[in-house]
């Protein structure tokens, strides 16, 4: 059978098509002879002659800013206060990266001190940040999210996390992804208050992964951001409260993934740090000009448009709850189901015997008789990360091997643990 590939969120290599008004654009300001092509709509060919003309010699091959194209980050502080119902944003408070995370991590790795500097981390968290951190040597402070409430985090953990890692290391960051990745928890406003209270009493940096703000699924919650609820608490917390936020084309309405660009909106930070993130930006490769332009794409389409995962989201939630030693929180926003594993007692004892962990095992034998590919996060144990951004056909192929694998597996076992 030919390997589907579920484990992470690439949906254009999942089959996904792409957005036809964001590569027409990039076409023409790549090959700007296209603005007299009539091939093209009008209003393709307007956008990319304001974007060239936003370019140094009016060329995608021109160097930016260490810190990006000023129009477009002008554009994205557009965009956040318009989000944000009137907070303002400023372009100098913007800037764009191929790796906001990365950023983040060298710069809290560059304290001084024999102390370890920690990140309150959730768990589960992006799979990749672990690795950052590790690189940075940047100590990776767990705080467990509450499955029973939907992935929940919750204020006694972070007090526990806190205090537990003092001693081994100086916690100067919270990290928070919000939809959550994997979990796809959203965030409520009392949540978000209760995180930037705890942030102001610790002292620390909040981190906010917000790039699945546009991917909401559960119509009983909406996306509010941080800086929002920050500024809307008033002075006290939104003067002294250190926020960087971040978003990128990795999100689901055109998922750009591979045109590897971002922005942080850095809030309340000393000038002379933001200066330390500007000459951080300058010793990098520059964010490539065209997922520059593709960000402002993004935030500026040509017309509002509803996702399409949505409705086999909820198909595939319903399938995977319906399973037998399956449990799976229903998602909230973002593209990702994390469902959880209650396998029998016999199939952990083979995972004991083989000396690999049960859940690994699981998406290991998944791939070998089905093709499908899922990610397992192994910092927290028996669950798998399924991304649903991908096409419908696909999505259903997946899930009948899926069901299929598992239920052979379940088949003959007693109860799962």
């Amino acid at each position: 059978k030919e390997v589907i590939d579920v484990s992470s969120g690439d949906p254009h290599r999942a089959g996904m098509k792409p957005v036809s008004f964001v590569r027409q654009v990039l076409a023409v300001c790549l090959y700007p002879e296209l603005l007299t092509d009539q091939s093209f709509p009008l209003d393709v060919r307007l956008r990319a002659q304001r974007l060239l003309e936003a370019c140094d010699g009016g060329s995608v091959g021109s160097y930016t800013a260490s810190s990006g194209l000023l129009h477009v980050r002008q554009s994205i502080a557009e965009f956040i206060t318009k989000r944000d119902a009137g907070v303002p944003s400023c372009a100098k408070n913007v800037f764009i990266s191929s790796g906001s995370q990365k950023i983040i991590v060298r710069l809290l790795a560059s304290g001084e001190g024999e102390i370890q500097t920690g990140v309150l981390t959730p768990m589960p968290c992006p799979h990749t940040l672990p690795t950052l951190l590790d690189e940075g040597e940047v100590a990776l402070v767990p705080y467990r999210l509450v499955e029973e409430r939907g992935w929940a985090v919750d204020l006694d953990e972070l007090h526990r996390a806190v205090t537990t890692a003092r001693g081994r290391c100086q916690p100067r960051a919270i990290y928070i992804s919000n939809p959550g990745n994997p979990t796809g928890h959203v965030q409520t406003r009392e949540s978000i208050e209760e995180v930037i209270r705890f942030a102001a009493a610790e002292g620390l940096l909040l981190f906010v992964d917000e790039v699945y703000q546009d991917s909401m699924i559960g119509l009983d919650r909406e996306f509010i951001s941080y800086k929002k609820v920050l500024f809307e608490m008033g002075k006290e917390y939104a003067e002294t409260v250190e926020l960087v936020s971040s978003h990128s084309l990795s999100c689901a309405c055109i998922a750009e993934c591979g045109q590897r660009a971002g922005y942080m909106e850095i809030v309340s930070m000393d000038p002379e740090v933001m200066h330390f993130v500007d000459t951080m930006l300058c010793t990098d490769i520059s964010t490539p000009v065209t997922g520059q332009l593709a960000l402002d794409l993004m935030l500026n389409p040509p017309k509002p448009g509803d996702p399409s995962y949505d409705t086999y989201t909820q198909r595939a939630l319903e399938l995977l709850s319906d399973l037998p030693g399956i449990s799976c929180q229903p998602a909230m926003g973002g593209i990702y189901l994390y469902p959880r594993l209650h396998l029998p007692s016999e199939f952990t004892q083979l995972a004991k015997m083989l000396e690999v962990e049960a859940d690994v095992l699981y998406c290991q034998k998944l791939l070998e008789e089905e093709g499908v590919f899922v990610g397992v996060f192994v910092l927290c144990l028996l669950s798998h990360r399924l991304c649903v951004l991908v096409p419908p056909d696909t999505m259903e192929e997946v899930l009948t091997r899926l069901c299929s694998f598992h239920l052979r597996l379940m088949d003959g076992h007693c109860d799962p643990d």
